[in-house]
């Protein structure tokens, strides 16, 4: 069957675990990862996928209620959330009874792999159709060791001949079914994963190629790696030329926008047919310190009088100082902070935008390690992209972003760092592009986008 073709494919998204290795009342899929719970990261990947007729969320009773008003935020009516049982098997079970007779094949998934692809999804949508069930799995790259005792080994099987078991586990709908009902017969209740009860039958299961991304969080340790893969993840935006019809007569504020990457940004806004507002200490009409919140909140009211709400507003201020903190003076330290961290703080909560408009942020690399000379710099970038998360999460009727570039071909870093070579540096129109794909963009909230320099071929 061609998978165009096919239909009755439902989701299953198990997410009864009770986070009893984090050491926390809370379940492991309701912790955050960079302010987003991690079963909402695997509901999106979920929603991208269209073959799916309907995505059930398998949750304990305690939580129903909870998962049922977070998901109406999608307002896809293919969510239904599902009272979850004593056991892994259980639940599974009750989330295939509620599939329906129409179903043909289904895909099960643990809430708390939040990481998986679409090309793993749509994979295990081929596989249940052509084999009836897969397993998705990947090599081990560790030695396998068997110790029945758990004392002394026993054995070393060969670990090309071992794989490790992830999920999503798909299935022919009447197979997995009926597997689950001779396994009730059978008195087997406790079983892990939905695979070994289709072995149990007799039936073979076929591998889908996982990935190492696809990590199950079950530990705190595991939610720090998954903070790691979440921040390392790339989002693609496109470097094309900016869409015109999307942007044309758009107004976006843009502080900071009279140098540098915010100078970049206004001429690619003017370019794409939007207005752009330049607001710094020096521009005029719409000038303002953004360390005196009185001026920011002064020139946000003019702005919002002859504009009404913007569509967005994209923040480039920044000040480094290159030196240690024994030689910084008290007036020094507290511009710094003010205004690489403040001033953003300002400008986000009086800035006029309206619903489904756009807050960027523009960080820095340097707030993933402060380095000596700029630590006050570096801490404050850092302190931008905990903020934005955290702003993104509080304001949902709006995307909050942070961009991230690499280091930047401004006047601010030439004067820090004289003796660079500018050929390694990034070009503030590069940095502008990402913004003007993002200020198009209706999906990302919360995301730090890098911006990284590339390099050409040389031996092509």
């Amino acid at each position: 069957m061609q998978l165009e073709q096919a239909s009755g494919i439902k989701g299953i998204i198990l997410m009864g675990g009770q986070g009893s290795r984090f050491k926390s009342q809370l379940p492991k899929q309701f912790h955050r990862i960079a302010g987003k719970k991690v079963y909402l990261y695997t509901v999106e990947q979920f929603l991208k996928i269209s073959a799916f007729e309907q995505i059930f969320l398998v949750c304990p009773e305690r939580w129903a209620s909870q998962v049922e008003e977070e998901v109406s935020a999608y307002n896809d009516p293919r969510l239904t959330v599902v009272r979850g049982g004593e056991s892994r098997q259980e639940s599974s079970f009750l989330a295939l009874q509620a599939c329906g007779d129409e179903t043909r094949y289904v895909v099960i998934h643990d809430g708390v792999r939040p990481f998986v692809s679409q090309e793993i999804l749509w994979n295990n949508i081929k596989g249940a159709i052509s084999a009836g069930a897969v397993d998705t799995c990947i090599p081990s790259a560790d030695t396998i060791v068997h110790a029945p005792t758990q004392e002394k080994i026993s054995d070393i099987p060969l670990r090309s001949e071992y794989w490790r078991g992830q999920t999503p586990q798909s299935f022919s709908y009447p197979l997995i079914l009926n597997a689950h009902l001779e396994a009730q017969k059978q008195q087997v209740n406790l079983s892990s994963d939905d695979c070994s009860l289709v072995v149990k039958l007799g039936h073979p299961v076929k591998i889908v190629m996982g990935s190492e991304e696809n990590i199950k969080i079950t530990t705190e340790l595991d939610l720090f790696l998954a903070e790691q893969i979440l921040r390392q993840k790339q989002v693609h935006l496109s470097n094309s030329a900016p869409d015109v019809d999307q942007l044309k007569g758009k107004r976006y504020a843009v502080t900071g926008g009279t140098g540098g990457i915010g100078q970049a940004i206004v001429k690619q806004l003017n370019d794409a047919g939007a207005i752009p507002i330049v607001i710094s200490r020096s521009s005029s009409p719409y000038k303002a310190d953004f360390t005196l919140p009185d001026e920011v909140q002064r020139v946000f009211e003019k702005i919002n009088n002859e504009f009404g709400p913007l569509d967005g507003i994209v923040n480039c201020f920044g000040k480094l100082h290159t030196k240690d903190l024994s030689s910084l003076s008290a007036d020094e330290i507290e511009e710094l902070i003010a205004t690489n961290l403040t001033g953003i703080i300002y400008s986000c909560k009086w800035a006029p935008i309206r619903d489904q408009g756009h807050i960027i942020n523009i960080a820095s690399s340097s707030y993933v390690r402060g380095k000596k000379g700029y630590a006050i710099y570096a801490g404050a970038k850092a302190a931008v992209v905990n903020f934005t998360q955290g702003l993104a999460e509080e304001r949902p009727e709006l995307y909050v972003n942070a961009i991230i570039p690499q280091r930047t071909h401004t006047l601010m870093r030439l004067q820090n760092f004289p003796n660079e070579n500018p050929l390694d540096l990034l070009d503030p129109d590069e940095v502008a592009s990402h913004v003007l794909a993002l200020l198009q963009d209706q999906t990302l909230s919360g995301s730090l986008i890098e911006v990284r320099k590339q390099f050409k071929n040389l031996s092509q």
